[in-house]
């Protein structure tokens, strides 16, 4: 039930009706039904997953908050994490480790060594909404939040639909009050959550997927052998795919929320527009980077061990988010390139804190200029199915012919991205979540119909399923 899809639409729309017609409690149960509903659909043998993780939780949680004793309480929270992760590492990650230790016992010349009959499917959204559960007993845990009373509260935090299969990741002291307290109809919030969904859309079937068309074409080789115009349209276009496409779903995911009443946390901030690594993952996969920092970064021990310790506490959080976003050395890669230039960032500083003048503005788009172009080339390895790919389609760089389809190619995408890249430098300049959201309400009804006709005309041929539905 892709988030583009009639069905999801149609599904939305009858859960909306029903759920404005009851009391809080009831609104609980229904959206609980729904969500349980809506992850069925993915693969219901899965529903038992998520159910046994959130009833050990639940329990967990409640012990923890009660007991005195502290060797107790951490045997309790080593068992929720244990699983947790153990969940995430034998769904999401067994295949890669035993593909990889075949690999490996086959270069040091023992048999060859797999174990394909043990094939795991990945569970839909096993990565989000296991960081969210983590998150609720960690801060259960050290007193930062009180456990929840009821179970189809707590159920309902975990596994409520539009951030249930690829977030934004939740943090329990938002999302889990507004889930106990009561829900008022708001028609203002209803319809900015309407608007935020046309966003949404736009992103997703306007951007996106005409984006994709052309980098799948680069990848894939249908444009030709790599070559510097190949690479470079591949990896421009890919950059605003990825980019437009999960912004969209979160817009579409905070967007379906606002109409039952609950608001998530913005997950974007125009990326592109940012001026160092540091501060581009302030601005991209916000609800992700934040629990890397609280969750992972911090605990190791952040800065507060010295200039050795940070970088490799950046270079490790950088791998295992890397690693997170998928089972593949790609990934472990492309978190590498970020780690390594967080750390280059903080050496050049010198760990200094004093605040000095801002760059000139033509410094800032020279820093964004090569920003982007930093972050294009760790996309690469996102991009790419393998290691031997990822060289092989950067070995193009070398030959520097653009060829005959390299300006149809960037024309296009230009025509594509620009609307976007607009937008962006608009929100950059004001305090809002979107960029009508000041607007009169017969303006925004009037963009709305736009953006509707726009989707309706521009979509691209093929629509493509959310990049981050794989994770």
């Amino acid at each position: 039930m892709f988030f583009d899809t009639p069905v999801y639409f149609l599904f939305l729309t009858i859960v909306v009706l029903l759920y404005w017609k009851l009391r809080r409690r009831q609104q609980n149960l229904l959206l609980l039904a729904a969500s349980y509903f809506f992850y069925g659909w993915w693969d219901w043998r899965f529903l038992s997953l998520i159910l046994t993780s959130t009833v050990v939780d639940f329990l967990a949680a409640r012990y923890i908050a009660r007991s005195q004793d502290v060797l107790r309480r951490r045997m309790l929270l080593t068992l929720s994490l244990v699983l947790n992760f153990g969940f995430l590492g034998i769904f999401k990650y067994f295949n890669f480790f035993s593909d990889s230790l075949g690999t490996a016992l086959s270069a040091l010349g023992f048999p060859p060594f797999s174990m394909t009959a043990l094939r795991i499917i990945l569970p839909p959204g096993i990565s989000f909404y296991t960081f969210q559960a983590v998150a609720y007993i960690v801060d259960v845990y050290h007193g930062k939040l009180g456990p929840a009373e009821s179970f189809v509260d707590y159920a309902l935090f975990i596994s409520l639909f539009p951030h249930l299969v690829a977030g934004p990741i939740q943090r329990p002291s938002h999302l889990l009050p507004q889930v106990q307290n009561y829900r008022q109809f708001n028609s203002e919030a209803f319809f900015d959550g309407l608007m935020l969904i046309l966003s949404g859309l736009f992103r997703k079937c306007v951007v996106a997927d005409n984006c994709a068309m052309l980098a799948d074409s680069a990848f894939s080789g249908r444009m030709g052998a790599p070559s510097l115009g190949v690479v470079m349209i591949g990896t421009y276009a890919f950059a605003w795919q990825i980019y437009a496409d999960f912004s969209g779903y979160s817009d579409i995911a905070r967007g379906s929320a606002q109409l039952m009443g609950f608001h998530f946390m913005l997950n974007f901030r125009q990326p592109y527009l940012a001026v160092t690594l540091q501060d581009f993952w302030r601005r991209w996969h916000i609800s992700l980077s934040t629990w890397l920092r609280d969750y992972l970064y911090i605990p190791l021990g952040g800065s507060r061990y010295g200039d050795a310790r940070r970088y490799c506490n950046l270079m490790t959080t950088m791998l295992l988010g890397g690693l997170w976003h998928g089972a593949n050395w790609t990934f472990v890669v492309w978190g590498g390139i970020h780690g390594a230039g967080l750390a280059v960032e903080r050496w050049l500083k010198g760990g200094q804190r004093a605040e000095k003048a801002g760059p000139s503005e033509l410094g800032k788009w020279v820093s964004r200029i090569v920003l982007f172009h930093v972050v294009c080339l760790a996309w690469i390895f996102f991009r790419a199915r393998s290691l031997s790919d990822s060289w092989g389609f950067l070995s193009g760089i070398g030959n520097l012919r653009l060829g005959p389809q390299f300006l149809p190619a960037l024309i296009f995408l230009a025509t594509f991205t620009l609307p976007l890249f607009l937008g962006d430098l608009m929100l950059e300049s004001r305090e809002e979540e979107y960029i009508f959201q000041r607007l009169p309400g017969l303006s925004r009804v009037a963009v709305g119909t736009a953006i509707i006709l726009a989707v309706i005309v521009f979509s691209a041929n093929t629509s493509a399923a959310f990049i981050y539905f794989q994770f």
